[in-house]
């Protein structure tokens, strides 16, 4: 699968990068003992981040930057690691949904990287990060209709299924084995993208019967 990024999120947002992973995995239920690593990492969070610093986090604050020169207000549109964290310190947690889900938003919260989780069979030919137009929308994971106009978005032959701020129905992971894509937004740079995609791999490894975790940078 060829991935990209368009010439014009190039321009407005020179530093944009993804980290990658690909990989199958048996998605299921969280077990008890990830549950308390998650939990546990939850509550460590929540005690070193006010809701004022959660926007200054270096990754978060690259996001809002890029939202900005996308022509999208961060304010109305929140990317996922900022809503997550602003969530954890509010004290509302995160829903439970299954273990790879559960590590995608572990390493996202920890990170401060927006990441998205794609499930590869329901994608078509190759991958781009792409401006969305004026008036897109798409059927959002538990929303009738996500407003993803000027947000940095992933599309294929199929049209967009994924962004920082909210991923489409169409590729959600859901249970059994699956082939999956992982994608790690980030609009400053690549410096952080290898820890973090080691330590992703790491937990696959542990938590999701993952044997083989294949990852590059764009």
């Amino acid at each position: 699968m060829n991935i990209s990024i368009s010439e014009e999120v190039r321009a407005r947002c020179p530093e944009a990068a993804l980290g990658i992973l690909q990989y199958e995995a048996q998605v299921a239920p969280s077990s008890s003992a990830l549950l308390e690593l998650f939990e546990h990492t939850l509550r460590e969070l929540s005690e070193c981040h006010t809701l004022d610093s959660i926007a200054q986090i270096p990754h978060i604050a690259a996001t809002r930057s890029a939202y900005k020169a996308l022509g999208k207000s961060p304010h109305e549109y929140r990317n996922a690691a900022e809503a997550m964290l602003r969530r954890i310190v509010k004290s509302n947690g995160l829903y439970h949904i299954n273990n790879v889900v559960e590590i995608n938003n572990l390493i996202s919260v920890s990170s401060g990287y927006s990441i998205g989780s794609y499930d590869v069979s329901q994608l078509q030919g190759d991958v781009i990060l792409a401006r969305a137009g004026e008036g897109v929308h798409y059927e959002g994971i538990g929303k009738a209709s996500v407003n993803i106009e000027y947000l940095p978005t992933l599309c294929d032959a199929l049209g967009p299924f994924g962004n920082p701020t909210s991923d489409s129905q169409r590729a959600m992971i859901q249970k059994g084995r699956r082939s999956i894509l992982s994608v790690l937004y980030t609009f400053d740079g690549k410096g952080d993208l290898e820890l973090w995609l080691d330590r992703f791999s790491q937990l696959l490894r542990q938590w999701c019967g993952v044997d083989t975790v294949e990852t590059r940078i764009v």
